[in-house]
């Protein structure tokens, strides 16, 4: 293509923190622009949000139906190409099928929907419109998190035995929802969470990772959850026993009440002939171990790393690659994908989480709250 893809965006307006994100993610590698948005609920803030982004006026709209109606109305040349969702969770769903039925591509954060209902009628709506769905997981899009894959992938590790991933918070220690904190209100509502709290927030990029880097799936769960705000009625904490569909065995800690914690998601796997360990808030170091062999840490950009990570890699070795960088990749990849169809190309679909990734995320949350109300009784995930 010989332009920008032109991106509108749902949600992500004054005060929101996800929405910068993904407007600093997706404009790393200059493949898309921010061309129009429905921003708020409250059309006022919405309008000014939009005019604070330098939008022209007639492209910041007051709800997401008028965004998607009207820009489909404009000529071809000049509609936004995709929608980019950044809502809270009980918002997904409704602008996404609004937009796949009318003709656009859309990119959603995570989780993918309110209810696991929502997340299956999604998947059937982006089939039948034949349009791109990507997922925002964004830690799959870290190098050495790639590199993590594509060892497993290549048998480094030989036949996986056991994982431990874990994803810890302190922000909710105390109850600052009752202080009127935005981030913190909607997270412990139900009614705009889902069923899940903790869970639906951050396990769902644990379980995301887990079965990102092995390559397989959790067969059934075993979960232990904890309600430790005052007056919460969804989880802030959990632990739980995973079996993988290939025998090995794993444990998740997760909570958002581990006092003193940051965004400590770390994942270590362990197989017959190799290990491995990851961690989020270190993400330019992988530490590898072999069988009789000295440790190996793995750098971004440095030496012995597969292709799958080196395509993603953007600066020299040794200049740290973060959190923007990683969800910049999801957009890249999703962005060229998206470029080839316009093209009319057929190409391989590059490495992007889908709607068959939400719909393991929410029969995740599924699974662990039903799991919770027996006793931690092993459940399936199906």
């Amino acid at each position: 293509m010989e332009r920008k893809l032109r991106m509108g965006m749902v949600g992500g307006g004054a005060d929101s923190f996800i929405g910068d994100v993904h407007r600093k993610a997706s404009a790393i590698d200059g493949m898309i622009e921010l061309v129009c948005g429905a921003f708020s609920s409250n059309p006022e803030k919405s309008i000014a949000s939009g005019k604070a982004l330098f939008l022209p006026t007639e492209r910041c709209y007051g709800s997401f139906e008028e965004m998607i109606l009207k820009e489909k109305e404009r000529p071809e040349q000049d509609r936004m190409d995709f929608v980019a969702i950044v809502t809270p969770n009980h918002m997904h769903f409704p602008p996404a099928k609004m937009a796949l039925e009318n003709g656009f591509h859309v990119v959603c954060d995570k989780p993918i929907s309110l209810t696991l209902d929502e997340a299956i009628t999604l998947e059937k709506i982006i089939a039948k419109s034949g349009k791109l769905f990507a997922l925002t997981h964004n830690y799959t899009g870290h190098p050495l998190v790639k590199q993590a894959k594509a060892m497993v992938a290549q048998g480094d590790l030989g036949n996986i035995r056991k994982i431990q991933v874990q994803y810890l918070q302190g922000w909710l220690a105390t109850s600052v929802e009752k202080t009127g904190q935005k981030q913190a209100s909607w997270r412990v509502d139900p009614k705009r969470s889902g069923i899940g709290g903790a869970l639906g927030d951050i396990g769902t990029h644990a379980e995301n990772l887990v079965e990102y880097i092995t390559g397989l799936k959790i067969k059934e769960l075993a979960a232990d959850l904890g309600k430790f705000g005052d007056g919460r009625v969804l989880d802030d904490d959990g632990n739980m026993l995973l079996r993988m569909e290939n025998g090995a065995k794993g444990t998740m800690s997760i909570s958002q009440i581990a006092l003193g914690e940051e965004n400590n998601l770390a994942i270590k796997v362990y197989g017959d002939k190799g290990s491995l360990e990851w961690r989020q808030e270190n993400p330019n170091q992988l530490i590898t171990h072999k069988l009789n062999a000295p440790i190996k840490i793995f750098t971004t950009n440095g030496p012995d790393l597969y292709p799958e990570a080196v395509q993603v890699c953007r600066i020299p070795a040794g200049h740290p690659e973060g959190y923007l960088e990683a969800f910049a990749t999801i957009y890249k990849n999703f962005a060229t994908h998206l470029m080839a169809v316009l093209d009319g190309k057929n190409i391989k679909k590059p490495d992007y989480p889908t709607v068959k990734d939400g719909i393991r995320g929410m029969q995740f949350i599924y699974a662990a709250v039903d799991s919770d109300r027996h006793n931690a009784a092993w459940t399936k995930l199906d």
